[in-house]
């Protein structure tokens, strides 16, 4: 047998046929599903009088309408993110599927909630209705992002037709300097090779840098490639992996343990494996990285200057940075750093993790953010929440003036009661910097928690390698 890409070996494992030369049937181990795209797949199948075929590979979470402030219990006071809710419990309760509603104390974001629930596993395929499928990628996971029609085919069968991707490599080797993080990584990377520069591949991460990261950290790697347009993102399993998955899979006794830990050790590109194109980085090279744009590859070093539309390479590229600036109410040529923010948002199924509390944390201990800056903390699950409040760390972030909510999707799009207001600026650790994602006319500046932090104390865009040293 010819050398397969690890890509190619997940797609095999779970063909079940082969449609054509381009696609396949392919098997699903787990789906999941939220309250907004996942109801008319219900509907479908209610009209064609279909069962959810194995209702217990599939779990559903309420997360991207639900309020965040401090209430209990909470209450979706919106009527129409109500019916949602409603009609997804609804649908659960009939067909069996555990869902993990409002008041759940392990409710959250999908994307935070599978993996340390343990449901994401080395060499599984994962679907969701959500394009940040691909963060499960992280653990040796094939997981992708999939339509309304897909969910119902996927609820009646289990299965999915599926069109095969291209193979993409890229390879980081280095260390990250002071100051970085894996979200200034693919912001970074993002905006070397565009946010079309991996459409239509299956990314495959190497590399001695993505081997120093911790499992969260290429989370936030493998969350963040589908904006370059990928459409799955992979990380072969290694000792800090199976560390992730025998810490949280704790249904696995030591008998399935080992054999498990022996076929996941084997889920890895083979020794010339041909990708269809391959890029290669040096990890030294990066600085924090911050968004200036409407997309996330108008991203640029946090101590650079606006790029300039004379210096793109097309005029529909100065066009689109014009665009943008005029959104943003940036100029071109002008330095990012100091442009003042009203709003700072830290969470999402980017950077809603406990290891990102914990940088945030250490990092606004003693300090306090800035007057007339909003900011706040979403726990990315109710299990985030509570390991962040056993530890203290609540504590800290509220003596510093941000506010601690409760776990969901929050500001990361304008789905819920956490908006920003006609013209409001915010440094947000999401994944999507679009016109009004975070609410109509609002202006999103993307970058990792660390640089969040610094600009909630600051009051501005700040390059966190300049905040003065504590001295506890």
């Amino acid at each position: 047998m010819s050398s397969r890409t690890l890509y190619q070996k997940l797609v095999d494992s779970h063909t079940v046929t082969s449609v054509d030369e381009q696609n396949v049937l392919l098997y699903v181990d787990l789906h999941l599903m939220n309250e907004y795209t996942s109801p008319q797949a219900f509907a479908g199948l209610e009209a064609k009088h279909r069962a959810v075929r194995r209702p217990r590979q599939q779990l559903a979470v309420v997360s991207h309408i639900i309020p965040t402030h401090a209430e209990t219990p909470r209450v979706i006071r919106d009527a129409a993110s109500f019916l949602q809710a409603e009609n997804l419990a609804r649908n659960c309760r009939r067909e069996g599927i555990r869902l993990l509603a409002a008041n759940d104390p392990l409710q959250g974001i999908e994307h935070i909630v599978a993996p340390e629930l343990g449901l994401i596993r080395p060499g599984m395929v994962v679907l969701c209705g959500d394009s940040h499928t691909t963060t499960y990628g992280a653990l040796g996971a094939l997981g992708f992002g999939i339509g309304t029609s897909e969910v119902e085919h996927v609820l009646a069968t289990q299965t999915l037709v599926y069109r095969l991707a291209d193979t993409m490599r890229i390879v980081i080797d280095g260390v990250l300097p002071y100051g970085t993080s894996s979200k200034d990584l693919i912001l970074w990377i993002i905006s070397r090779i565009g946010a079309q520069g991996a459409r239509g591949y299956a990314v495959e991460f190497a590399g001695s840098a993505i081997g120093a990261l911790s499992a969260e950290a290429r989370m936030t790697i493998c969350n963040m490639t589908v904006e370059a347009g990928a459409r799955a993102a992979l990380i072969a399993p290694d000792a800090t992996t199976l560390a992730y998955v025998r810490k949280h899979a704790v249904s696995l006794d030591a008998a399935a343990w080992h054999a498990a830990e022996t076929a996941w050790r084997e889920l890895r590109s083979d020794e010339g494996a041909a990708f269809d194109a391959e890029f290669r980085f040096d990890a030294r090279e990066v600085v924090p990285f911050v968004t200036w744009g409407t997309s996330p590859d108008q991203a640029m070093a946090v101590d650079a200057q606006i790029p300039a539309a004379a210096a793109q390479p097309s005029p529909e590229a100065a066009a689109a940075l014009r665009r943008a600036l005029a959104y943003m109410d940036l100029t071109e040529s002008q330095a990012i750093a100091g442009t003042p923010v009203d709003r700072v948002f830290i969470g999402s199924c980017t950077n809603g993790r406990i290891e990102d509390l914990r940088i945030v944390a250490d990092l606004v201990r003693g300090r306090h953010v800035a007057p007339k800056v909003r900011a706040m903390v979403v726990p990315g699950s109710g299990s985030v929440r509570r390991q962040a409040q056993a530890e203290g760390l609540d504590a800290i972030l509220t003596e510093a003036g941000f506010e601690w909510r409760e776990p969901g999707c929050s500001m990361c799009l304008a789905m819920n009661d956490d908006v920003l207001t006609d013209g409001e600026r915010c440094a947000s650790t999401t994944n999507r910097n679009f016109e009004g994602r975070q609410g109509r006319g609002g202006r999103t500046h993307l970058m990792s928690p660390a640089m969040a932090a610094a600009a909630a104390l600051t009051g501005c865009i700040t390059d966190v390698r300049t905040l003065e040293p504590r001295h506890d």
